[in-house]
């Protein structure tokens, strides 16, 4: 079988993936598309293979990291979906009280790779939330295909108020100094974008890749934003121009950045569309970030 790299893979392999994973295409189209590039040695098996995530080999900060204490919550969503239960993480060695970090997923629940974003935060001097808007229906079922399906049986009006209530959770913990911030990717990034719009006691939001908000919902923000987009995102992008101007027109406070050469899900390091270079460099900035605004 032909070993499959990145850099050999034609991008509208990419595309196709994109689509799919955002419900624009069922599985079986899907695998039918795929199947136009299963040639030259390539097999579909082996392209869904190669696009689908790779959790296993992925995770940066383990489970049992010893230097957390990190540990499943559940706490009360009254006006969205009822119990919510999430992962709960911070420095073992905290002396004090910390600002915290609501982590939010994207369009298939809590899965091993935001959990692993939440974990990495808390490693940053936070306490962080990682809400799974699943557990309504029974929590993530263990992979991305039945979590987008489930997900989509859900108001997402109903799950931002599932965030809403992790920041009043954070906000009485014992353990949180009062000052929150929000992340979120995808689906998430839209959420960052919301709860801004909602909460006029958040701090900062950071979104990557989320569609926007509109103006009047726009100029209701208070907290601090960091915007972070991948060149290749088309989808998400055509939202950005109107979006900016309203921030502008209503002298909002953003820091906005456009990665080149990088597709949607640019961070996710379990997938084939992860850029290193600028997952990275827009990890640190949403780190410095955080501690600049939450500090």
């Amino acid at each position: 079988m032909k070993k499959l790299e990145k850099e050999n893979i034609n991008p509208e392999i990419f595309d196709i993936y994109d689509d799919y994973a955002h419900n624009k295409l069922n599985r079986k189209q899907f695998i039918e598309k795929l199947s136009l590039f299963a040639i030259g040695g390539i097999t579909v098996s082996s392209l869904l293979s190669f696009v689908m995530p790779n959790y296993l080999d992925s995770i940066l900060v383990e489970e049992e990291d010893p230097r957390l204490i990190s540990n499943y919550v559940r706490y009360n969503s009254t006006k969205g979906g009822g119990e919510i239960r999430a992962l709960l993480s911070k420095p073992k060695e905290a002396k004090s009280k910390l600002p915290g970090i609501i982590v939010v997923h994207e369009n298939r629940g809590l899965n091993p790779y935001i959990e692993d974003v939440s974990r990495r935060a808390a490693l940053e001097g936070f306490i962080t939330i990682a809400p799974d808007a699943l557990w309504p229906l029974g929590g993530y079922p263990g992979n991305d295909d039945d979590g987008r399906a489930m997900q989509k049986k859900r108001d997402k009006k109903e799950m931002l108020e599932d965030f809403i209530a992790a920041y009043n959770y954070l906000l009485s913990h014992e353990d949180c100094i009062g000052k929150i911030g929000v992340v979120g990717f995808c689906f998430g990034g839209w959420i960052s974008n919301m709860m801004a719009t909602k909460l006029p006691e958040l701090s900062a939001a950071v979104s990557f890749y989320g569609t926007q908000p509109n103006a009047l919902e726009t100029a209701q923000i208070k907290a601090s934003l960091l915007l972070q987009f991948a060149a290749l995102d088309e989808r998400v992008n055509a939202g950005w121009p109107e979006y900016e101007k309203a921030l502008i027109e209503n002298k909002i406070q953003y820091e906005a950045y456009i990665y080149p050469e990088v597709k949607h899900g640019f961070h996710n390091n379990s997938t084939p569309r992860y850029d290193k270079a600028a997952a990275e460099l827009a990890w640190n900035r949403t780190i410095s970030f955080f501690k600049e605004k939450l500090g």
